[in-house]
């Protein structure tokens, strides 16, 4: 836009022209933001606050009266305050290549007044030292003129042709040289020891090697003239193995037939013939109380015939005897043993007639029947009964 400027981000913008700047400076100073610039009544311009280097190389004299050329390294840059802001523009902003030339000059000096109250042996070893003191002495001078130093490296002493600093060093070499023979003895001692150690490791390896070797081929003659010996043998028991196997296999397979002869004929015969035995003597039994039944019935229905027609056979035989001409001797036991011989032809006839009906069967029960009729009819006597019964 007209008249608006910027400054990039390492620059401060410088204004002159009109209202004067902070602490009475001849112009403004604006970093980090833009600012509007009323052309031909205002001037603009810009100093830079980048990092910025001079190198110094300066002989210097010692404490010792020895010279060293010192060689060093500044690395410096504008403040990044207003005031040191003013102060390097009023120096530098024409010029800002003279930053560079004048830090040098400034640190130069400090440089050789300072090496000058320091011995050869402090500056080589406290370099460190050296570059802290030289800083502390140029900061004040720095600031005044607006700048400030980040860091000064001494990069190199050298005493040219006095040789103070390489005889210096000379013991140190030597110590370190005869560190260095020492070490190379001592690595060369235990490279030749490890070498020996190597040698004697491998000719240990190769004695076990040789020994293990050997007993394995011991191993493998004794292995195979077994296996020559025991060739035969192994075939035999191997044959016998096979025909042990064999016939066990056979005597399971027989035991396996039987097994299954005995689970499809015997057991099914067996079962077959038990239940034929079974509904035999289920018949038989059926067939015997039948038949008991049936002789248990006709028993009963014939003494029952025998019991209903007892009465009149007895009345017949009375009937007949009606006109008969009977003479009793006994007295009272003479008429009953002609009522029981009544009786005792009753049943006579009746058993004649049970015996045409059942058709002559079963004689031991006629047997009993004839014993029974008997007993009926008086044939036993009682005691005292002696007197004949007489029936005409």
């Amino acid at each position: 836009m007209f008249g608006y400027r910027v400054p990039a981000p390492d620059e401060a913008m410088l204004i002159s022209g009109g209202r004067r700047g902070l602490g009475g400076a001849p112009f403004r100073v604006v970093t980090g933001h833009g600012k509007f610039v009323v052309p031909f009544f205002r001037k603009t311009r810009f100093l830079s606050l980048a990092m910025c280097e001079a190198e110094v190389t300066e002989t210097c004299v010692t404490k010792q009266g020895i010279s060293l050329h010192v060689r060093a390294v500044i690395a410096f840059k504008v403040g990044n305050d207003s005031e040191s802001i003013i102060n390097a523009g009023q120096r530098f902003l024409s010029d800002q290549e003279q930053m560079s030339v004048l830090t040098g000059r400034i640190f130069a000096g400090h440089l050789r007044a300072i090496i000058g109250s320091m011995t050869v042996e402090e500056i080589v070893t406290e370099r460190q030292k050296l570059a802290a003191e030289v800083l502390d002495t140029s900061k004040v001078e720095m600031a005044k003129i607006g700048l400030i130093v980040d860091s000064l490296q001494i990069q190199s002493i050298d005493d040219g042709d006095t040789g103070y600093i390489a005889a210096m060093s000379a013991p140190h070499k030597a110590a370190i040289q005869r560190q260095a023979q020492i070490a190379q003895a001592q690595a060369t001692q235990a490279s030749v020891e490890a070498e020996q150690a190597a040698a004697r490791k491998q000719a240990e390896y190769a004695r076990q090697t040789a020994v293990v070797q050997a007993e394995y081929s011991a191993e493998v003659d004794r292995a195979q003239a077994q296996a020559a010996q025991a060739g035969p043998l192994a075939q035999a028991h191997a044959q016998q193995e096979v025909l042990a196997a064999q016939t066990e296999l056979a005597e399971r397979q027989a035991e396996l037939r039987q097994q299954q002869l005995v689970a499809e004929v015997v057991k099914p015969a067996q079962a077959e013939a038990e239940r034929v035995r079974i509904l035999a003597a289920a018949e038989a039994q059926r067939m015997k109380i039948q038949a008991e039944a049936a002789a248990s019935y006709d028993r009963v229905a014939l003494d029952r015939m025998i019991i209903d027609q007892l009465p009149q056979i007895v009345k017949e035989a009375a009937g007949g005897l009606a006109g008969a001409n009977v003479n009793v001797l006994n007295g009272a036991d003479g008429l009953g043993e002609i009522a029981a011989g009544l009786v005792s032809q009753g049943l006579t006839i009746l058993d004649s007639v049970r015996h045409n009906l059942n058709g002559g069967q079963d004689k031991s029960d006629n047997d009993n029947d004839t014993g029974l009729l008997q007993l009926r009819s008086g044939k036993d006597r009682m005691p005292g009964d002696d007197g004949p019964v007489n029936v005409d």
